[in-house]
Parts: structure tokens; C-alpha cells; sequence
């Protein structure tokens, strides 16, 4: 059987990956709109977070199968087509994640100055598309909308001390913005309580222990809630806990003294606060804050939602990062898409009224969870496509080119695809780069660049 993904991220490959081990004579190819590999695993993931990386070791042992190929810089839709590819192989996974963002849909939300969550990482992380982003950090105060890790992140990168910074493979143009960076207080704020934040413990502690800064948290957004969690699941226990100590704390005075002396900057959670405007300054062109609807909560718990109590306050803010959530687009108008969850709609990974066709990953389910999320939702997809070849539904006795059709087409469009020994030589170089200046790697942003170093 042939069997193509569409998605290098994780969702790709970890289908990849189960398909190759329990099926011996499966052959997968994946297929890349970059010329890179490894999805958000590169372009996602902190760069203050290399642990989170290594997942790229078991990604590249996959890829240098020989039963599975690499094909990067081909952009399925305009490129080749979803038939097309349906037409050269058994089995179609797509795989290719969200690659929007979700907007907030209020006034003043293309001011200057404004930028969504997704850019921002993508910027600091040098996505291609995000690489002439150019952020306007010279204000003071930054305010990101969204109590989720994407914001912790954002807020951490935003007040990270630059040595700790310059050992990561954060991107150069990042690294020199952020050295002239004026900020030095960062609010997020989200529409529910502290019990409905989504951001985990670690990120959390991550953010208390940020050296040189220090956490701004209002002790009565916490009264009474040691009792409010007495019974809730372990992990959301131990985070309040963990936000009631950091705001409840009082160090000793000596201790205050030198604290407040080393930590210039500062961060803070600001709660039951839901966005209705961005503000303009006076020639209307920047943002200069937001004008927050306050909410009250109705029910309680995962499911409490935001109500508007008619109040309002305004926070001044030059920045504003919204940070609520990515959203998958469709690829091609042969493939069903749910607009308003953002989905494939299927069944078990199977694309409702597509045999043949799967998809795996935050297309198949939506933009949530982390890594080891989607490696068992791939997995259970991976399984779905297997049962399927098992059960006679796919039907293996007609022989499917696979690349051999494929690789036509996109020389008759005059498309090079890109291999995964070529992307090794781009890895060598950003590494080599990197070496240079201390650090795991100097990633290329430009994609004619990573062309041109291996001579397409």
C-alpha cells in the first residue's frame, strides 16, 4: 500500500511513523509546503524549551526510513491537488495542522501595534511568514488576551533576561528587537477565572521563577478559592495552588528590598476581563490601550462562561497580542470542512463521505492539547488506515503510482520538490551558523535561502 500525509508537523509524522512500524510493507510519503520539516515542533515550540525538541530524533529515524520519503516545498492544493494525490495512492492523511489564527472580531483590532499570538511566535521562531513582522516594541506595557501556554510563552520571551535568550535558537532579527525592547510589564488577561485558566503548572512555575521579574497578582482574585478546588482533578489543584501562593506570598522585608531592587520588570493575570475595543492614540493609526468589558461567571468549573456585567475599564497598553487560539483553514473544495469548528469532519480520522481519505491532528479534532495530544490522536488514525487495509476497504490489488505520478505533475507545474537529505544540509548549515554564536543553531528564515543552499 501507498500512503501519503500531507503535514510535516507532529500529526504527520506520528501517523507516519505507526503505519510504517505495523505494516511491513507499507510505503508513506509526506508531503511539505516549506521546505522544512517538523511543523510547530520547530515553529511552536519556546526556543527556551529545547527538551520539547527532541521529539525531531524520532521524526528524523522515521523520515530515513527506506519505506517513507520526504517532499518539502510543495504546497498541496495549488501545487498538486487533493484528487491528484487521491489518484496516486490508497491512502490520504492530512495532517497540516492550523495555520490561522482566530480573531477577536472587535474595533481597532488591525491597529498598529497589534499582533496575533501565532505571528508573534512565528516571528521570534522565524517562520518564513512571519519573518518581516518587525513588532513595535517601545512602549512599557503589553497586554496579551488568552490565559493559555502560547501566552505564558509569549509573555516569558517578552521579559526573558537577553542572556538567557542568546543560548537558545531564537532567531537573530528577534533577539537584536528585543534587546532594544522597552517593555517591562506584561498583563494577561482572560474573559474567566483563575480556575479556568489553561496554561500548566510548569509553564506557570516557569514564569513565578523568571529571573528579574517579578509576578504582580491581586490576592482577592484568589480569596476563598483553597476551598473551591478541594475536590477538583489533581493538576488544576496544584496550579491554583500555585497562583494562591504566588499572589499570597509576602517575603520577608530584607527579601522584599532586594526583590523589588533586582526585578525590573513585572507581570501579572488579570481575571473575568473580556476585550470590546483596542484604543487608537490620537492620530488614530496605533493602538495606545483596550477597553475591557468586566464579566461575572455563570456556572462553574471547565464550563463556567463569560457573562458582561455592563462595566467597563480601559488598560493602557502600546501592545497588544492576542492569544486565543490557531485555527485550521480548508486545503482544497474537494475536501468536506466544517467553517464553523474549523475541522475535517470525520469519524475515527476517516473523512465523512471521502474513503480513502483521513485526516489526523489539530485539523481532525481542533488546536488543542500538546505534543503527546496529537501523537495518540495520529496513532489513533494510523490505526483507522490499517483496519481499513485489513478489511478490503482500501483496495491494495489495484497498483498506485504514488511519488512516480506525483513527481510528473509537479515537474509539468515546474515545482521542485525538496528531499529530507536536502533539509539535512540546511540542518547542517543552521547549526554550523549557530556554533558560531553559542547556540544550537542560527535557523535560515528566508526560503529562496534554504533553496539556494542546496542548489535548487
Amino acid at each position: 500500500p501507498r500512503v501519503c500525509v500531507v503535514g510535516s508537523g507532529p500529526a504527520g509524522f506520528y501517523t507516519a511513523q505507526h503505519i510504517l512500524k505495523h505494516h511491513d510493507q507499507a510505503r508513506v510519503d509526506i508531503y511539505e509546503k516549506l521546505p522544512v520539516p517538523f511543523g510547530l515542533v520547530r515553529f511552536g515550540v519556546a526556543p527556551d524549551h529545547p527538551e520539547v525538541k527532541n521529539v525531531i530524533n524520532t521524526f528524523t529515524h522515521t523520515a530515513r526510513s527506506d519505506r517513507c520519503a520526504y517532499y518539502g516545498n510543495v504546497t498541496v492544493g495549488r501545487d498538486v491537488t487533493v484528487g491528484e494525490l487521491r489518484q496516486a495512492y490508497h491512502a490520504v492523511v492530512l495532517s497540516y495542522g492550523a495555520e490561522d489564527n482566530r480573531v477577536l472580531g472587535i474595533p481597532g483590532e488591525n491597529l498598529f501595534g497589534v499582533y496575533s499570538a501565532r505571528a508573534f511566535v512565528g516571528w521570534y521562531n522565524g517562520l518564513p511568514e512571519n519573518r518581516d513582522l518587525k513588532p513595535d516594541l517601545s512602549c512599557e506595557t503589553a497586554l496579551i488576551l488568552g490565559h493559555g501556554n502560547v501566552a505564558l510563552d509569549i509573555a516569558r520571551i517578552l521579559l526573558s533576561p537577553l542572556d538567557l535568550l542568546r543560548k537558545t535558537d531564537i532567531t537573530d532579527c528577534s533577539l537584536a528587537a528585543l534587546a532594544c525592547s522597552k517593555v517591562k510589564r506584561v498583563w494577561l488577561a482572560g474573559r474567566r477565572g483563575p480556575l479556568q485558566v489553561a496554561f500548566t503548572i510548569k509553564e506557570l512555575r516557569e514564569m513565578i521563577n523568571l529571573p528579574g521579574t517579578r509576578p504582580v497578582l491581586n490576592p482577592a482574585d484568589f480569596t476563598g478559592l483553597e476551598n473551591a478546588v478541594k475536590d477538583a482533578p489533581r493538576p488544576r489543584k496544584r496550579l491554583t495552588e500555585l497562583m494562591i501562593k504566588a499572589a499570597l506570598e509576602k517575603p520577608g522585608e530584607q527579601a522584599v528590598e532586594v526583590q523589588a531592587a533586582a526585578a525590573t520588570r513585572q507581570w501579572g493575570l488579570k481575571f473575568q476581563r473580556s476585550p470590546q475595543e483596542v484604543l487608537p492614540t490620537a492620530d488614530g493609526r496605533r493602538a495606545r490601550g483596550v477597553r475591557m468589558a468586566l464579566t461575572r461567571l455563570e456556572g462553574s468549573g471547565d464550563s463556567a462562561k463569560a457573562i458582561p456585567t455592563g462595566d467597563v475599564e480601559e488598560l493602557e497598553c502600546g501592545l497588544v497580542l492576542s492569544s486565543i487560539g490557531y485555527r485550521s483553514l480548508p486545503l482544497d473544495p474537494a475536501v468536506p470542512f466544517d467553517t464553523r469548528r474549523g475541522v475535517i469532519p470525520n469519524s475515527l480520522g476517516r473523512v465523512e463521505g471521502a474513503p480513502g481519505l483521513y485526516c489526523s491532528g489539530w485539523v481532525k479534532r481542533g488546536p488543542t492539547g500538546v505534543i503527546i495530544t496529537t501523537m495518540n490522536d495520529s496513532f489513533d488514525t494510523a490505526q483507522s488506515v490499517l483496519e481499513d487495509l485489513q478489511a478490503g476497504v482500501l483496495d491494495v490489488s489495484v497498483s498506485r503510482e504514488g511519488f512516480g505520478a506525483v513527481g510528473s505533475i509537479l515537474r509539468s507545474r515546474g515545482v521542485r520538490p525538496v528531499s529530507f537529505s536536502d533539509w539535512e544540509k540546511i540542518d547542517a548549515a543552521e547549526v554550523a551558523r549557530g556554533k558560531a554564536a553559542g547556540k544550537p543553531r542560527e535557523k535560515i528564515v528566508d526560503p529562496q535561502e534554504m533553496l539556494q543552499l542546496i542548489g535548487h
